[in-house]
């Protein structure tokens, strides 16, 4: 169950990455997330929506030594955040998986699920990047 509905597609598979669910402006073929009613560069209404990603490239990140906001888990005392620059265009601010040290800017990051707490015996999940294979 997502953290909050219209954001990231759950796949049903669990090795298929999720996407973002932003918008396109049918007119000028600019690409936002998330999603909006009017394109902000032409200001046409004809948007539709538009996954994004999974992948992306780090702009720019840092890591926080306090617990993750809305999480009960132990594992998230401690988080990175990341600006990372989606191929479609727009630039997204997310968690990011692992330790710091596996991080650069400039890398390839993939999107993936993570559980930040139970409710109603259902996992609740964000979307966060991780490091895609091999790119360090």
């Amino acid at each position: 169950m997502p953290v909050k509905a219209g954001y990231f597609t759950v796949p049903d598979d669990p090795s298929t990455p999720p996407r973002l669910l932003g918008s396109r402006c049918e007119d000028c073929g600019e690409h936002f997330f998330p999603r909006r009613a009017v394109c902000a560069k032409c200001l046409s209404e004809r948007v539709v929506e538009a996954p994004l990603g999974p992948r992306g490239k780090l702009y720019s990140y840092t890591f926080v030594h306090f617990p993750l906001f809305g999480s009960m888990r132990v594992e998230h005392v401690g988080y990175g955040v990341g600006q990372v620059d989606l191929p479609e265009g727009p630039r997204v601010q997310l968690p990011l998986a692992g330790k710091q040290r596996n991080y650069r800017v400039g890398m390839a990051l993939e999107a993936e699920l993570e559980p930040l707490r139970e409710e109603d015996g259902r996992d609740v999940v964000i979307v966060r990047f991780r490091p895609v294979e091999g790119a360090r």
